[in-house]
């Protein structure tokens, strides 16, 4: 069990997980925030030392049932591990229970939903880092922020708990009008940096360096196909919207990667199926043509298909 409220359970010890877990853990202090995954898991990761920024940090594994119902549940997994978090995680809802969801893509908080129920989620987006994780060593130079918001269906009650959370732990985060259309041009950024930089296998300052080069006008045309197809669904995502992630790239750590060219470099399987896979699904049933994301897909899976 943790100490008494307010109290936060990790699922997923990547880059976003071990960002927003330090920062609690150094505000809320010692028996607040636990990193929650299964006995073997911890078992074959009991010698693992992490450092944040070079300094050293203290961040416990804890079996779900050994840290019981806790106030806020963050899950941080890859998409492709969603399933089985969800299983995991059934020990750490309770009542009192709040979820907020940092994975990328569209459709996370939908399967959390779908296991939990909608009246415990706060849709969240996390944007505007340069966190990147290679063993058991995170960097970052920007922490971004915590994009929050309410659904017709999202109680207020539950909204108010999920910021409470966030202000005693310090995380810094923004109250969003139209979380949908934030969630959309998020989507957007990833589809275009993440699959860019992971199909060139380049950093962020390649991507953005030169706007006559291959990669920028890849990274471009993949947020350009993505607008065309939140439009067909309703959200309408406009031009300011992308120059603007434009020169957000372009304030990130030089020569960092996301977390998909970070899963390249790493060998691990990637997100492409959440980025161009879905752009490609909904665009289908729209009759809208996405050639640049059919490639990037395809590049992908070529590149993943070379691990050894």
């Amino acid at each position: 069990m943790l100490t008494p409220g307010p109290t936060i359970a990790i699922v997923g010890k990547g880059a976003l997980g071990l960002l927003y877990g330090s920062r609690a853990a150094q505000a809320l202090g010692p028996g607040h925030v636990a990193y929650a995954m299964d006995a073997d898991r911890i078992r074959r990761h009991a010698a693992d030392a992490y450092t944040v920024n070079g300094e050293p940090v203290d961040l416990p594994d804890r079996t779900p049932e050994e840290v019981g119902p806790v106030d806020l549940v963050m899950v941080a997994v890859k998409n492709l591990a969603l399933p089985a978090a969800l299983d995991l995680m059934a020990p750490l809802v309770g009542p009192n229970t709040r979820i907020v969801s940092v994975l990328n893509g569209i459709s996370s908080e939908e399967a959390i939903a779908a296991r939990y129920g909608w009246d415990r989620i706060v849709m969240c987006v996390a944007q505007g880092m340069d966190a990147m994780r290679f063993g058991t060593t995170l960097t970052y130079s920007k922490y971004g922020k915590l994009h929050i918001g309410m659904l017709p269906q999202t109680p207020q009650a539950t909204f108010d708990a999920v910021r409470a959370v966030f202000d005693a732990a310090d995380l810094p985060y923004l109250v969003e009008e139209d979380i949908t259309y934030r969630l959309w041009a998020k989507f957007m950024l990833n589809v275009g940096i993440n699959q860019t930089c992971a199909a060139y296998q380049i950093s962020y300052s390649e991507v953005v360096a030169d706007e006559l080069s291959e990669y920028f006008r890849t990274y471009v045309s993949a947020m350009r196909e993505v607008i065309a197809v939140a439009a067909a669904e309703g959200v309408t995502i406009p031009e300011s919207e992308l120059t603007g992630m434009v020169a957000l790239e372009r304030t990130l750590d030089p020569g960092g990667t996301p977390s998909m060219g970070q899963d390249v470099i790493n060998h691990n399987p990637t997100e492409v199926d959440t980025f161009a896979g879905e752009v490609m699904r909904r665009a289908a049933r729209h009759g809208i043509y996405v050639p640049v994301n059919a490639f990037l897909y395809q590049r992908i899976r070529e590149i993943e298909a070379t691990y050894l």
